[in-house]
């Protein structure tokens, strides 16, 4: 399912002609600023994602485990193909969905901030399991990624880096690699 809504919402972002506000507001970004930006983003998406848990830490208790994370790991544990969805279906679908439309339409009445708390928020609520300041803080920096360079493709290069590097990470330990 994750598969085919990404190839339908980039069908629908290669036939629209007209980008939106959030992209013509910046000069276009060339390849490699994209590329760099994103595989750069990678990390900094890392960071902010551990100082969201200790701040989860401090202000909630004890950090739970993602249970997110935890069922994704699951589910490619009984079927590996699902790694697929996972780790690049997934995070394309939710940036054409949280940072592309939510973001970029709620910028079109309102402004970036707006945009990018509102479709934060979504997002975090989206996965639904309860480390919503996680979710928040990624979610807003990836909006931040997409202000950046004018291109969704900066917060999918990241998100995708992220997802993989987290779900290779979970694999290792639950095979006792790590």
């Amino acid at each position: 399912m994750y598969i085919l809504g990404a190839v339908v919402l980039a069908i629908f972002y290669f036939k629209q002609r007209e980008p939106l506000a959030i992209e013509s507001a910046v000069k276009k970004a060339s390849v490699p600023k994209i590329v760099i930006y994103g595989l750069v983003g990678i990390f900094v998406a890392l960071l902010l994602q551990s100082i969201a848990v200790m701040l989860e830490s401090v202000l909630f208790g004890e950090a739970t485990p993602s249970e997110n994370t935890q069922n994704i790991i699951q589910m490619i544990m009984e079927a590996p193909a699902f790694i697929l969805a996972t780790t690049i279906a997934g995070p394309i679908m939710e940036e054409f969905v949280f940072r592309r439309s939510i973001l970029g339409i709620i910028s079109r009445y309102s402004n970036f901030w707006v945009g990018a708390v509102i479709s934060s928020l979504l997002f975090a609520f989206a996965h639904n399991d309860g480390h919503l300041l996680i979710y928040f803080f990624l979610g807003f920096f990836f909006s931040l990624e997409y202000k950046a360079t004018g291109r969704i493709w900066t917060s999918m290069i990241t998100h995708v880096g992220m997802n993989t590097l987290v779900v290779l990470v979970q694999l290792a330990v639950q095979k006792g690699l790590v």
